[in-house]
């Protein structure tokens, strides 16, 4: 098991502020979001390590 990049309530706070009518999200929602953060960061890492660089950037998402 890992532990979770994503935080719920951060989300759920998000979900107030977003102007929508949506107040809630399921488990697997938050589960989905972290993976793809996941996949997200591992990519930009991957990048920056082809452009010889230690330091991800915003470039590289």
């Amino acid at each position: 098991m890992f532990t979770m990049i994503v935080v719920r309530t951060q989300i759920k706070d998000l979900l107030k502020e977003s102007g929508t009518d949506v107040q809630n999200i399921s488990s697997d929602f938050c589960e989905k979001l972290d993976a793809k953060v996941r996949e997200l960061v591992t990519e930009a890492c991957k990048r920056a390590a082809a452009n010889s660089r230690r330091t991800a950037m915003a470039r590289d998402i």
